[in-house]
């Protein structure tokens, strides 16, 4: 594996956290505030703790998408799932399942097919201008159909949030290989429009994430994690040229490796045992981060300070 690749690799890791951090604090926030308008939710600190965490998640999988390709970056989104399997089992105060493990090492024996068959070196190649507002039209109305109201809501608006998050990776590749191509001219306006889709599909996916978690953050957050990688995995292939390494065999690798990593996250979004008898595929692993539901917390008395006349100690109200 290339150098590139290692950074890449490293860096994305480090992202998954903080991508699984803010999944949590989003889909919390949500269960609390379901019905309640964006302007209000820009009025409390958790969505801007969430928003915080999600920016930086992106800043550090900007400089991933530096050093390494679409094909291999977006696939190592998977390991938000693995990185919140420990923080959940310790945030509870139990061990990881059995499911866990097995979700966690069907997840990374899948990236580890993946990343052999597709790392390749650094990006080179980028969308030009009517490429760009090609994806960002296709992707668009696809995520127009998906929000369209119906049934299923949580997982339509999921399936829009991964497809708008792997569009804007696409699109930030395009504009930091342009960006720092030292032998290139100075980025231009086309590179301008490119940076402008970029917030739109990454603030886009953000609040489609957050409609998509109101039903509970399981099965939304696998989708998420799937449809992200396919959506830059077809513009890496077919438009940047980002192939697969040892031709038939590689790419049966990575396919193999694909289905190993779906696998493993789809059983990384079934049940962690919880307390309180709650239906084993109502929680996520990650959820357990912040183990207790709003309103769970025993209440306590209300302490006075003492009197004059009284024993020297505080006094329940």
């Amino acid at each position: 594996m290339s150098a590139a690749a290692l950074a890449a690799l490293g860096l994305s890791l480090v992202s998954a956290v903080a991508y699984a951090l803010a999944a949590v604090a989003q889909e919390r926030l949500a269960s609390r505030s379901a019905g309640t308008g964006l302007l209000r939710l820009l009025g409390t600190g958790a969505w801007w703790s969430a928003v915080g965490l999600n920016a930086a998640a992106a800043l550090l999988h900007v400089v991933a998408l530096k050093y390494g390709p679409l094909t291999v970056v977006q696939p190592l989104g998977a390991l938000t799932l693995v990185a919140a399997v420990p923080l959940g089992a310790r945030a509870a105060g139990r061990r990881v399942s059995a499911v866990e493990w097995r979700g966690t090492a069907l997840t990374l024996l899948g990236l580890a097919g993946l990343l052999v068959s597709a790392s390749g070196p650094a990006p080179a190649r980028v969308l030009s201008l009517t490429e760009a507002l090609v994806v960002a039209g296709t992707t668009a109305a696809a995520i127009g159909l998906l929000s369209w109201p119906g049934a299923r809501p949580g997982l339509r608006h999921a399936t829009a949030s991964g497809f708008a998050s792997g569009v804007a990776s696409a699109l930030t590749q395009t504009v930091t290989v342009a960006a720092t191509d030292r032998s290139g001219p100075v980025p231009s306006a086309e590179m301008v429009v490119v940076a402008v889709l970029v917030a739109a599909f990454a603030v886009g996916g953000l609040l489609l994430s957050q409609t998509a978690y109101r039903g509970g953050l399981g099965a939304p957050l696998a989708v998420v994690t799937l449809a992200n990688p396919v959506a830059a995995a077809v513009i890496g292939l077919t438009l940047l040229g980002q192939g697969l390494q040892g031709g038939a065999g590689g790419v049966l690798l990575a396919l193999a490796g694909a289905g190993l990593a779906a696998w493993g996250v789809v059983l990384l979004t079934r049940a962690a045992p919880g307390a309180g008898g709650r239906d084993a595929d109502e929680e996520h692993p990650v959820a357990a981060v912040l183990a207790l539901e709003p309103g769970t917390a025993t209440a306590e008395p209300v302490l006075l300070p003492r009197q004059p006349d009284q024993p020297g100690h505080l006094t329940a109200l």
